[in-house]
């Protein structure tokens, strides 16, 4: 801030206040400049020295911080003498000599009076209302000069147009007297074309009577061949008709022969299919765990010299047992989660061992387009679980409720006849999902089966 400037806004504000006068009314082009100067320094106030209402207004970016905070801006330095102190010292130090000339109460005389205002408005020295006047004075002598002008120029133009449009006019009725005597010529031929097309008009109105007469005639023979066209056309359309029934007739009959056929194939399929059904249910028979030449083998077994055999029977460890009923058509394999994850990969946390058993069921339900459920103890535990490969249904016990009873509940949900895997090294599972037509497989086979993939 320059030194010249401080001694015009170095007074008390007290005694400022004391000597109260209301502010002045600024002319908008005063009041427009004030809010921009104010705008303008108004960051490089410090934070604490800014009021609370601007505050908000100093992080607007600098060409909307004079258009949107304008109002408040305004309203600050004329209720906050301290605040437009600050802001007059900013600005008439970065005004330059314009700001000290008017900080010292002297106005140059080739200024702008409306800069001039603002500069006085803010920095208030000796005499700042009269220059705020004298502003307002030279803006409106300013407008009203520019308004003279504009008329002037205004004037002038018409003046102009109205020389123009009398040559134009001028010119034209200059063309206009041309053209009437052209159309007058024109309307002596058109007048003797017309008694020359009246002649012609008598002559062809009397054809066309002769030609409606003939075409008269014309239309009644038409007529009675249209007639006779319809008469054969209603009964061709009779003719079609009957076709049409009896061809409907036969297309019936064919669809119920037809539907005969079906429904015989049907009551035999489904025959055939309960049938079996009802065999399995009856006989509950499982895999083979001992083929009929093991029988066999088994007796000579004490026999000097003689090798017997391995079992051809598939034990519940076997994967192969288990590929064999994974290829039952539409088996269902439900895997009891944390069963086999113990048995077979312990070290790792919890997830996973979710996340590897799960991964890796998908691969064999793409290999044998087996259904897949994999069933987990305690959901109220498990957030963010990834998603599980197409095909593997991953479930997790409720509370209150464990995953051997979610298992169970899996079976009994199933059809009657349906192939049922379950996979669990859990002897009380085991048994009761046997009990339920299921085939209980050992997590081993499952751990064996998972890492010849």
């Amino acid at each position: 801030m320059s030194s010249a400037a401080e001694p015009a806004f170095d007074a008390p504000v007290d005694a400022v206040a004391a000597d109260f006068v209301p502010e002045p009314v600024l002319p908008e082009a005063v009041r427009q400049r004030v809010i921009a100067l104010a705008a303008g320094v108004l960051t490089s106030l410090p934070f604490d020295e800014l009021p609370a209402s601007l505050r908000k207004v100093a992080k607007f970016a600098p060409n909307r911080r004079a258009r949107l905070g304008g109002p408040a801006i305004a309203s600050q330095l004329s209720i906050d003498p301290l605040f437009r102190q600050r802001i007059s010292g900013r600005v008439l130090a970065d005004a330059g000599e314009l700001g000290t000339a008017v900080g010292s109460g002297v106005t140059p005389a080739a200024a702008d009076p409306v800069e001039v205002a603002a500069l006085a408005y803010l920095a208030r020295p000796t005499g700042w209302r009269e220059l705020i006047g004298n502003a307002g004075e030279a803006v409106a002598a300013q407008a009203e000069s520019e308004a003279v002008a504009e008329l002037l120029r205004e004037a002038e133009a018409r003046a102009d147009r109205a020389e123009h449009d009398r040559a134009v006019a001028k010119v034209e009725a200059e063309k206009l007297r041309a053209e009437l005597a052209r159309v007058r010529d024109e309307v002596s031929g058109i007048q003797a074309e017309n008694r020359a097309n009246a002649k012609a008009l008598r002559e062809a109105q009397a054809a066309l009577k002769r030609a409606s007469e003939l075409l008269s005639i014309e239309k009644g023979r038409a007529a009675k061949a249209a007639q006779d066209h319809e008469a054969e056309v209603r009964k061709l359309r009779a003719k079609l008709a009957d076709a049409e029934a009896v061809k409907g007739d036969v297309r019936q009959a064919a669809r119920d022969a037809r539907a005969l056929d079906e429904a015989r194939l049907w009551l035999l399929l489904e025959t055939i299919g309960q049938a079996a059904v009802g065999l399995r249910r009856e006989l509950g028979l499982d895999p083979a765990k001992m083929m009929p030449a093991d029988a066999v083998a088994a007796s000579h077994a004490e026999i000097p010299g003689s090798q017997t055999p391995a079992s051809r029977g598939l034990d519940v460890d076997d994967p192969a047992r288990l590929a064999q009923l994974l290829a039952l058509p539409r088996a269902h394999l439900i895997v009891d989660g944390y069963n086999v994850t113990k048995r077979g990969f312990a070290e790792m946390s919890l997830e996973q061992q979710r996340n590897r058993l799960v991964q890796a069921l998908g691969l064999v339900g793409a290999q044998t387009g087996a259904e897949v459920t994999a069933v987990f103890d305690g959901a109220e535990r498990v957030h963010g679980l990834p998603p599980a490969p197409r095909g593997v249904r991953v479930l997790f016990s409720r509370k209150g409720e464990t995953a051997d009873e979610l298992i169970r509940r899996l079976v009994r949900a199933e059809p009657a006849g349906r192939p049922i895997v379950v996979v669990s090294s859990d002897r009380e599972v085991a048994d009761g999902v046997k009990r339920h037509g299921a085939y209980p497989m050992s997590s081993d086979s499952l751990l064996r089966r998972l890492s010849r993939s």
